[in-house]
Parts: structure tokens; C-alpha cells; sequence
């Protein structure tokens, strides 16, 4: 009996290594068979208005800008988008503009600015609609619109600028970042036009 019952179990084992593996091949090809075909038109639609509105208004989204100055600074100008100016000029209108002049002598002043006109032919730009300026020697300043050159280290206040300093604050008629004028490798923050400091001393520990 036991002889029978081992060659049964036997025979339905290798009947089964047979059976299953044709089973699992049919239901592999019903799935392959009932699955749909994947149409091309199916996938994720371009949005079809941003296109049509970049050919439009071309733009660049985070662009760059990098050179060095005659006098040997380091400015970078990035901004969240660039539009090229209408007029056909070598102009572009930039959107929160971030600008840093690192100057030779290790000293960094940092711009940033709702807005801005760069133009490479004129080799200037301008920054508006409110500019903050901070400096590596401790100054924050704030002004309407300051204009600049990418061809030398020149930075100058459009109109009135007020902030705070090493010293205290001070509110100016103008204010002007450039390479001292002797030719050296010195840079001076200069203030003009009705200058007034409000002293602060420094609070002893």
C-alpha cells in the first residue's frame, strides 16, 4: 500500500512541475492579450498656453550674468526671469534682481532689487522698484534705484539712500561704491549730497 500511495504523489508531483508553469505562461499572455495599448496621445499634454505665451514673450528663468571689471572685480547678476527689452535693443527687463561685486581688496557688496534693465551694449544696468545694499564692512543700505556698470566697479545711488553703518545711521542725497581715484587697489562707500550720521556708540559689556 505504501508503495502505491508514493508512486500516486510521485505521479501527481511531475504532472504538476509540468502543469503550473503552462498555467502561469497562459495567464501571462491574457494579461499581455487584455492589457491596452499604450497611445502616444495619452501622455501628459504640453500646456499648450505656456508655449504660446513664450513665443510670445520669450524669457529666460534663472538666468546669470558673470564677468570681471576692468579693475579687476567680480560681479555676478542673477534674477528670477529676463525678458529681452521690445525695442530690438541689446537690452532685457530682469525680476528680482541678486547682484555681488567682490573687489580685489576682499571686500563684497550685495545688491538686490524687485527689478532691473541690464544692457550689454551701453555696458550698464540699472536696478529699481527698491534696492538694498549690504557690505562686507558692515553697512545696510536702502535706496529707490541705483545704477551701475558692468565694466568697472561703479555703483551709484539714482537719488537719496538711508541705512545703518559701523557708526549708526545715515541718511544721504547720494551714495557711490568705486575704485578710489588715485589707482590703487583701494575701494571707498562714498555718501554726497547733504550727509547725516546719527551717531550710535557701542555699548560697552
Amino acid at each position: 500500500m505504501m508503495n502505491g500511495h508514493d508512486n500516486f504523489h510521485s505521479t501527481v508531483v511531475a504532472w504538476l512541475k509540468v502543469a503550473l508553469p503552462l498555467i502561469a505562461l497562459a495567464i501571462l499572455s491574457t494579461l499581455f492579450l487584455v492589457s491596452r495599448t499604450i497611445d502616444p496621445a495619452d501622455a501628459i499634454p504640453f500646456a499648450e498656453v505656456d508655449i504660446e505665451d513664450r513665443v510670445r514673450e520669450p524669457r529666460l528663468t534663472n538666468p546669470t550674468w558673470a564677468g570681471v571689471t576692468d579693475d579687476g572685480a567680480a560681479l555676478t547678476i542673477a534674477a528670477d526671469e529676463a525678458r529681452p527689452e521690445r525695442d530690438g535693443s541689446a537690452g532685457s527687463t530682469a525680476s528680482k534682481l541678486v547682484v555681488e561685486l567682490q573687489t580685489p581688496d576682499g571686500g563684497v557688496a550685495k545688491l538686490v532689487s524687485a527689478q532691473g534693465v541690464l544692457n550689454t551694449t551701453t555696458k550698464r544696468f540699472t536696478a529699481d522698484g527698491g534696492v538694498t545694499i549690504t557690505t562686507s564692512t558692515g553697512y545696510e543700505l536702502e535706496t529707490e534705484t541705483l545704477t551701475a556698470a558692468l565694466d568697472r566697479t561703479s555703483f551709484v545711488s539714482d537719488g537719496a539712500v538711508q541705512g545703518t553703518g559701523p557708526a549708526g545711521t545715515i541718511t544721504a542725497g547720494q551714495m557711490e561704491i568705486t575704485q578710489e581715484s588715485n589707482g590703487s587697489d583701494s575701494y571707498l562707500l562714498v555718501f554726497k549730497k547733504g550727509v547725516r550720521l546719527l551717531y550710535l556708540p557701542a555699548i560697552q559689556q
